[in-house]
């Protein structure tokens, strides 16, 4: 099998207490054909101290101030030299074997150049919280319904034309704004069996921070054409998608939460 060079960023910033997990998701992959690079933006809580322990299985680190997570991670693409590029947060961890799925996946899909798997959300612990299962992402379902792909489990391809960036204006939602362009790009595929990790604890920005995402969650849709049908269309058809991929229980599961909430 074919091993397409992966290049790994991690953006990091005072997550002593995690990201120690995070590394080792990567380097356990035991992937031959790695490129693994950490931006730390100048912590000084421990986190140092934990990458110097993993440098020689680390491509590249380094830690100083910077101006956010997009700008962290742009720091590391412009570095990179792989095939495919993907980012892990240093809080967040990849499911044992994503590596190898992947590149299975990538053998067999041709000129795909999104490729995308489930998520997983954990506790602070690492246990088990519940599974969020996708299909292969469609732009208008995106904007009608929000993340329907999670960088956790998200591989892209590089480009022949231009390097895929953040947008460094953008301070919450800037994941979101960048799936959409890929989303709008490439051919996309999904694999049940890419998962990623999702810790969900008090500190992270997806918990402290709701009201600013969806500011600039309205603010990016304006940048992209406007969907011709309500959003309720793309939910349904999401749904079936969902049946076909045989999630029976899963799709039923959310339509009755959905109904419930309302009610």
């Amino acid at each position: 099998m074919k091993y397409p060079k992966i290049s790994v960023i991690m953006p990091s910033f005072y997550q002593a207490d995690y990201i120690e997990a995070s590394i080792k998701s990567v380097i356990d992959q035991n992937y031959p054909n790695l490129e693994f690079i950490i931006i730390d933006g100048g912590s000084t809580d421990g986190s140092v101290d934990i990458i110097k322990k993993y440098q020689s299985q680390i491509s590249y680190w380094v830690s100083e101030p910077d101006q956010g997570q997009a700008n962290a991670i742009n720091k590391g693409l412009k570095m990179a030299t792989g095939d495919w590029f993907c980012w892990q947060n240093s809080d967040d961890i990849y499911d044992e074997a994503c590596f190898e799925n992947f590149a299975k996946l990538v053998e067999s899909s041709g000129d795909a150049g999104l490729v995308c798997g489930n998520l997983r959300l954990i506790d602070q612990n690492g246990g088990f919280i519940r599974d969020v299962k996708y299909t292969s992402p469609v732009l208008e379902e995106m904007l009608a319904e929000g993340m329907l792909v999670a960088n956790q489990s998200s591989f892209w391809r590089r480009s022949d034309t231009e390097l895929d960036l953040m947008d460094e204006t953008m301070h919450y939602s800037f994941d979101y704004e960048f799936f959409l362009r890929l989303v709008q790009k490439y051919k996309c595929v999904h694999s049940p069996k890419l998962v990623g990790c999702l810790r969900v604890h008090g500190e992270a920005k997806s918990s402290t921070s709701r009201n600013a995402f969806a500011i600039e969650n309205q603010k990016i849709r304006l940048r992209f054409p406007r969907n011709r049908h309500p959003a309720l269309f793309f939910q349904v058809r999401r749904f079936l998608k969902l049946l076909a991929y045989g999630e029976t229980r899963y799709a039923l599961r959310g339509v009755i939460g959905r109904i419930r909430r309302k009610a």
